[in-house]
């Protein structure tokens, strides 16, 4: 067949393809992602959800979604990817899929095995263990010359110690592909570093040691677009989220101020951070800690994600954006080779507080205040999101809203040992 033929045929299947409903394939082993969901079919795409068995009660926006498909953890709590790619091969043989879209961190990997195996364009294996692998991620940024706390790999054992002379404790264990703090462990002596070490037994590769930094944490949630950043949102924790998870804190996160140097340093770091991963096309949510000790600003991980714990109400409060929204809606525009160009966003200062609760719906009449944007609706939990002009102003309502929290409604639940899916 002559190359003329042969672009043709290739012209002609394009057409094919681009004359019908795109098909996305949502991964979400965790209950979240209906604002993409509904948006991806408002978009004209057909939606297909890939989730838990466990989940099939959850209220999931299911007018917005086509198709099901089901899948179930295995005795050791994750899912056998042989048996979803041979699933997924006999859905292909009548269904087309066009995207594949994790909407959880632990759905990642997933996404890109699938997209590999089956060829669909998107983000394959190796790009995306650098948002999932907490020791890629921080071998490819100390590459790239991005700073990053001191840390190895627990491989080797003189390595190790090599590691433990050259920088000074407390240390954190943490696990390599884990969401949050769960698994995260902090150690103040050689001797406690490797006790818990050893108790890693054949598991200890899973996991990797890392200098503890204090300072001030702070999250960027972002948006990304032909490898570009878009879209970009400064917050700060007011307490940091392994403190929260292993204290059984409240959880507490207000917007950075605005064109403030803080602001252009969590900017810049963030940006060359994904530039560096390679990431084209998705949410992403970064984590920046600022060392007390030098004032430096520190790479700690990030994700090809929304981010947790309600963090795009806190970003919608304080930008006018919706970042479930404007993720599917640009990921549709990039599958059918359209612009895509953000709603105009506001600058207005916004704060979330969230609190396990003793009470299983806890009553929050007495939170009244007219800044109140966003109320959260789950059990054993309370949560607020508030946006004003003034910073000050959202600080002083978070400030009264612990402390009425903390004495009428907080209950504790520290985060476990060991990860868990």
């Amino acid at each position: 067949m002559s190359e003329i033929h042969i672009r043709a045929a290739f012209d002609h299947y394009k057409l094919f393809f681009m004359a019908r409903p795109l098909t996305f394939l949502c991964i979400s082993t965790y209950f979240k992602g209906n604002d993409f969901l509904r948006a991806c079919k408002n978009a004209g795409n057909t939606v297909y959800l890939l989730t838990a068995k466990k989940l099939d009660q959850k209220p999931w926006a299911r007018e917005s979604v086509d198709e099901f498909f089901y899948i179930e953890e295995g005795e050791d709590k994750t899912y056998n990817m042989d048996e979803v790619v041979t699933g997924l091969a006999y859905i292909m043989r009548s269904r087309m899929i066009d995207r594949v879209v994790a909407l959880d961190d632990f759905d990642v990997e997933k996404a890109a095995l699938i997209r590999e195996y089956f060829r669909i364009p998107g983000m394959g294996q190796t790009t995306g263990k650098y948002f999932r692998d907490k020791l890629a991620m921080r071998t490819k940024a100390a590459e790239s010359g991005i700073l990053v706390p001191g840390f190895c790999g627990l491989f080797n054992d003189e390595v190790i110690n090599k590691f433990i002379d050259d920088h000074a404790g407390p240390w954190m264990i943490k696990p390599r592909s884990e969401a949050s703090a769960t698994g995260i462990k902090k150690l103040h002596t050689r001797d406690e570093l490797w006790e818990t070490i050893h108790e890693l037994g054949d598991k200890r590769h899973a996991y990797l040691v890392e200098q503890y930094k204090p300072g001030d944490v702070y999250h960027v949630d972002s948006l990304s677009m032909n490898g570009r950043v878009i879209f970009t949102w400064n917050s700060k924790y007011l307490a940091p989220p392994f403190d929260v998870a292993h204290g059984g804190g409240i959880f507490r996160s207000m917007t950075v101020p605005f064109d403030s140097s803080e602001a252009h340093a969590l900017e810049t770091i963030s940006i060359d951070v994904l530039k560096a991963f390679g990431l084209r096309h998705s949410a992403s949510h970064t984590e920046v800690i600022r060392s007390k000790d030098d004032g430096k600003y520190y790479f700690l991980e990030t994700s090809s994600r929304v981010g947790g714990a309600h963090l795009s109400e806190l970003v919608e409060a304080s930008s006018g954006i919706n970042l479930w929204k404007e993720w599917a809606k640009m990921e549709t525009a990039e599958a059918k080779g359209e612009s895509f160009k953000l709603p105009p966003t506001r600058k207005e200062y916004a704060g979330i507080i969230i609190s396990l609760t003793r009470q299983q719906h806890p009553d929050v009449s007495v939170f009244n205040d007219p800044e109140i944007v966003w109320t959260m609706d789950e059990e054993y939990h309370i949560g607020l999101v508030v946006r004003s002009r003034s910073k000050d102003r959202v600080l002083e309502l978070l400030d009264k809203y612990a402390e009425i929290i903390q004495l009428e409604y907080h209950a504790s639940a520290p985060a476990p040992d060991r990860p868990t899916h």
